[in-house]
């Protein structure tokens, strides 16, 4: 299986340029290992080198192995390939999906693909381990935080765990780590295309100390009226 690693990465290499990486490295605050390759083409190779004919065990090899390697293009493939298994998703996966997000995920990019799709899916399927979830948000991790957070913007969107999204905010409310604080207002906006009211109430509850930056994401998508009064100084 190792060969498929270096085939990946040789492709990837092929390809990078300098000035894509030079572009992508300014969409983070933090220093993230780049190639220089895009999204699509990203995308094109994981597609290409899906090993179809392993074992969900040995593609969830190969995507440590990807995690492992620090650079942010194959963290993306591995996002992409333990997705492709969610058909195949058992509880047990939920061990590995959070040794993965605790000890490999160090950026918003590889967070918000793995936990929105991978993540999100998995609970979706096995919704006992939502609380799982809830403990990830008293993490010393802000990327962990933050994963508690995103990985119900896809399940809140269609307006599923109400009790856990608000529970989850309710954690996070206070935390000073725009990283989080992005997560969770991500997470009440998603949450507010399907229970805009409830979301509104619970703004209106907490503007006073809810830190402007997720206040601001949570409201996104209301309209002005609610936007307005939710913003508007006591």
């Amino acid at each position: 299986m190792k060969e498929i690693i270096e085939k990946i990465q040789k492709e990837l290499e092929a390809i990078a340029d300098p000035e894509a990486k030079e572009s992508g490295e300014k969409f983070f605050k933090e220093k993230v290992n780049l190639r220089g390759v895009t999204v699509p083409q990203i995308n094109d190779i994981s597609k290409e080198y899906f090993p179809g004919d392993k074992s969900k065990k040995e593609i969830f090899e190969l995507c440590d192995e990807l995690f492992r390697t620090g650079f942010w293009d194959e963290s993306i493939i591995a996002c992409n390939w333990s997705y492709k298994m969610n058909k195949q998703f058992m509880p047990g996966d939920f061990a590995i999906f959070e040794i993965w997000v605790e000890n490999y995920i160090d950026n918003w990019a590889t967070c918000d693909t793995f936990c929105n799709h991978t993540i999100g899916s998995f609970v979706e399927k096995y919704p006992h381990y939502l609380s799982e979830l809830r403990k990830w948000t008293k993490s010393k991790n802000r990327w962990m935080k933050r994963a508690a957070a995103v990985s119900l913007v896809l399940p809140a969107r269609k307006g599923l765990f109400s009790k856990y999204v608000f529970e989850i905010a309710d954690v996070l409310l206070l935390d000073e780590d725009d990283i989080v604080q992005k997560g969770y207002g991500w997470m009440l906006k998603e949450a507010s295309k399907a229970n805009q009211e409830e979301v509104f109430e619970y703004v209106l509850k907490n503007k006073a100390v809810m830190p402007r930056t997720a206040l601001r994401y949570a409201i996104e998508k209301m309209p002005i009226e609610m936007k307005n009064e939710a913003m508007a100084r006591e």
